[in-house]
């Protein structure tokens, strides 16, 4: 985790085919199904451009965003200014890990396989208490994270490539079926005023966890699963979803 400098300023154009949208509607639609009262306080947690942050800001939640990347909260914070919210989010540098808040809140939310970042279970254990510890009781924990499917068939050894104007990202993978680890090397060539190429050259990695093992995790620390759905229409869950969204309760 951590390795978004190169990234951050082209994560935004490279996501951009993300609905945040209707990622926002999702959630604010799951408070009101399994929430029995007013969420108003909501952590995005692995925040990174803080785009989620933000739709959720306007909604009228008074957010949090937290992420381990100080160059993706730069642009959270930027992204934030120009939208005239600048004073309306508290963004907040900490890994998932080890995360403190000031105090409690309704739900908790995390998106794009922030999970997936998590290297083992331990981690996703200290990430998962972590949680519980600052939600009220009976509040939500709304994740997603990359399916089996998606790691073995759309990840896999595959290449990409992406290109914006004076940039390029060529993005290679290697994934292990035994490990379940898929490692990303990620070269950026950007255009310089002479007309050269720099080139950064990074490596990120995830890890593909079966929902076996979240379902007890999440058990292991207090949560009560409420569903697992396989996209944000709430429609059920099957094995070629690319992305399974989990809907959790903190018992306390």
């Amino acid at each position: 985790m951590g390795i978004y400098s190169a990234l951050a300023p082209f994560y935004d154009i490279w996501q951009s085919e993300v609905d945040y949208e209707s990622w926002a509607d999702f959630f604010c639609e799951s408070f009101k199904r399994y929430f029995d009262g007013n969420v108003e306080g909501v952590l995005d947690l692995g925040c990174g451009t803080g785009s989620m942050t933000l739709a959720l800001a306007k909604r009228g939640f008074d957010m949090i965003g937290a992420d381990n990347s100080a160059e993706m909260l730069s642009c959270a914070c930027e992204n934030a200014r120009r939208e005239g919210y600048a004073e309306k989010i508290l963004y907040l540098c900490q890994d998932m890990r080890e995360f403190e808040l000031y105090g409690t809140v309704e739900a908790v939310v995390s998106c794009l396989d922030c999970i997936n970042h998590l290297q083992n279970t331990a981690d996703i254990k200290k990430c998962f208490s972590l949680v519980h510890n600052y939600l009220v009781p009976d509040g939500l924990f709304i994740f997603d994270v990359n399916s089996r499917y998606k790691f073995e068939n759309v990840y896999a050894d595959n290449s990409f490539v992406f290109e914006s104007d004076g940039v390029m990202c060529v993005w290679q993978n290697e994934y292990n079926s035994k490990t379940h680890f898929c490692d990303f090397y990620i070269s950026i060539f950007e255009e310089n005023v002479d007309g050269s190429y720099s080139r950064t050259d990074e490596c990120q990695r995830e890890r593909m966890y079966p929902l076996s093992t979240l379902k007890r995790l999440l058990s292991e620390c207090s949560f009560e699963l409420i569903d697992v759905f396989g996209g944000l229409d709430f429609s059920p869950a099957s094995d070629t979803d690319e992305r399974l969204y989990i809907v959790a309760r903190a018992k306390k």
